[in-house]
């Protein structure tokens, strides 16, 4: 009896394993995430605080590269100050790791424009944690960092 029970508890774990793999695409996932980081580096070009409302949660959490902690809102508008000028956005080495219902994405970034008046050429390296909800991936948390331009000792 207690044989039968463990081969049918294997079974049915086995069954549960096997639906949640035809479910999640991970080759598809990643490519959507990916998708919506491209967005945001537009977004972020572009001004566009309505592309960025829906990219990241209502409990968003931003970490800049120098400490500064912004919430949805501040990073909303930080994102619309007329004082800077952002011409590019672009990532390199972007990684994305899966867990149940999360992905944390990591890759490099290389930012330039003019803040202030004053030309900027940054680049650094970024940490996203994603959460899906119904379907919907956004995001949770953000945090970059500067690093030297790649190649530069």
């Amino acid at each position: 009896m207690k044989l039968q029970l463990a081969m049918i508890l294997v079974i049915a774990y086995c069954l549960d394993v096997a639906a949640l793999a035809q479910t999640f695409d991970t080759h598809a996932e990643k490519s959507k995430i990916i998708a919506l980081e491209n967005a945001w580096n537009q977004a972020q070009i572009h001004r566009d605080g309505e592309a960025l409302n829906r990219l990241v949660s209502d409990t968003f959490v931003y970490t800049d590269w120098d400490g500064t902690l912004l919430n949805k809102s501040q990073f909303i508008a930080d994102s619309k100050d007329l004082s800077v000028t952002t011409t590019l956005v672009a990532n390199d080495g972007v990684e994305v790791y899966f867990y149940p219902g999360v992905a944390i994405v990591t890759g490099a970034y290389h930012a330039k424009g003019t803040s202030k008046g004053k030309p900027f050429d940054n680049y650094g390296r970024f940490t996203d944690t994603w959460i899906s909800s119904n379907g919907q991936w956004q995001c949770v948390a953000s945090h970059t960092n500067h690093t030297k331009k790649p190649g530069s000792k």
